[in-house]
């Protein structure tokens, strides 16, 4: 039996049903009974729903297929809350007995979703209103659209999932500063974001939410703390090109966008990192992946910030061979990346010695290979560094006895 102050809870809602219409009200009733299991297994989502049934204008106007659209913001993002919560609650429920009312359902979705995007971006008419973008961007959050979002995703149709996309990069970009803290209390959305990458269909969606989230210095922290982060050197290996290619584009936003918590990152990671860098990625098969990876390489240990870290990769023989290998590569590209990073090898004035003895060792090696080393290519800062590097190598003294490892190496 219910108690007093659920049947007032049911009462109000059978009352606002009954205003939809009878053959309306048993679909909502329907809907409602098909939920309840759904919702059970969700607590975060039976809060959201709690808070939200409430509503007695926003719920009228979700079982009401025939009311108008609201025009508020706030109206907007109840009503597309409503409408994410019930389609959560069946997706749950693997509900497939009302397929007609639940696209019926979606279509409005679309629909709100793309008024969304309107408020915030304006339209060829009209430009967007500050104080209505900062509403939206209140109510949004504090209905926790961003996770009903994400998780219904699938749903969606193609130009709907795009229009996410874009509302998503709005709101981190809103005056009102409110989308970091959120994102910091749900970190775990990234954790479903990241594994987007193993649905091709849905990668490229997530993944641009992905980097619009990690503009935020407390979300690039925790992927980069995540277990997930190891994932990326395999989903930049993907065969599929548009989904390695987004997953590389993340990795690189990860890689470089905040300074002193990727140097932090670097220093307590280097040993794994560089270990998969290095196989998985600089000595892939795959040209495109070796072109990227090589490009991140040296933005990372030319960054100020990682001075540390570029000690410690130039002090390393086993970096030197990859260096001079993709010297080497077919790629004029890969060619020229790997010597702005070989140049760091040369340069270092606390060479070890076994660096010193493959240097020397190869000496005249290194001076005929670099003799006809892009020869042609016009860039006069380009030539200024082959000359110096040249230079350097040429009076380079050994420290111990040496021994000839071109061959060891492959440096022919």
């Amino acid at each position: 039996m219910p108690t007093q102050g659920e049947g007032l809870a049911l009462g109000r809602e059978q009352n606002a049903l009954r205003g939809g219409g009878g053959e309306l009200t048993t679909k909502a009733v329907t809907v409602r009974r098909g939920s309840d299991k759904a919702l059970h297994k969700s607590p975060s989502l039976q809060k959201l729903f709690s808070k939200a049934i409430i509503r007695n204008r926003a719920v009228k106007a979700f079982f009401n297929s025939k009311s108008k659209k609201p025009k508020c913001p706030i109206d907007i993002v109840c009503q597309t809350t409503l409408l994410l919560q019930y389609l959560y609650a069946d997706m749950e429920a693997d509900n497939h007995k009302h397929k007609e009312d639940e696209d019926e359902k979606i279509e409005e979705l679309c629909d709100l979703i793309r008024e969304m995007k309107m408020i915030l971006y304006g339209t060829d008419t009209s430009e967007a209103s500050p104080e209505a973008c900062s509403q939206l961007t209140r109510e949004f959050f504090k209905n926790d659209t961003l996770r009903l979002l994400i998780f219904c995703l699938p749903k969606l149709n193609l130009e709907t999932r795009k229009d996410v996309n874009q509302i998503v990069a709005n709101l981190q970009r809103q005056m009102v500063l409110i989308a970091s803290d959120h994102l910091e209390n749900n970190l775990d959305l990234m954790d479903h974001l990241i594994r987007g990458y193993e649905d091709p269909i849905l990668a490229l969606h997530y993944g641009g939410m992905l980097r619009e989230c990690i503009r935020h210095q407390v979300v690039a922290r925790y992927v980069l703390q995540s277990s997930n982060m190891n994932n990326f050197f395999d989903y930049i290996q993907l065969p599929n090109f548009d989904v390695a290619g987004d997953a590389i584009a993340t990795f690189k936003e990860l890689m470089t966008r905040h300074k002193s918590t990727v140097a932090e990152f670097l220093s307590e990671n280097y040993s794994w990192f560089f270990s998969e860098f290095n196989s998985k990625l600089l000595e892939s098969s795959n040209y495109i992946t070796r072109r990227q990876a090589i490009s991140l390489l040296g933005d990372i240990l030319f960054e100020r910030s990682n001075y540390a870290t570029m000690e410690q990769y130039v002090s390393s023989k086993d970096n030197l061979k990859i260096q001079m290998n993709l010297m080497m590569d077919p790629s004029k590209c890969i060619q020229y990346a790997a010597f702005q990073v070989f140049k760091l090898f040369v340069a270092n004035q606390n060479k070890p010695p076994e660096i010193i003895r493959i240097l020397v060792g190869n000496k005249s090696k290194f001076l005929l290979f670099f003799e006809n080393f892009m020869a042609d290519k016009e860039d006069e800062t380009f030539q200024a560094d082959k000359a110096q590097v040249i230079e350097a190598i040429s009076e380079l003294e050994p420290c111990t006895p040496i021994s000839h490892s071109g061959e060891l190496f492959g440096f022919h």
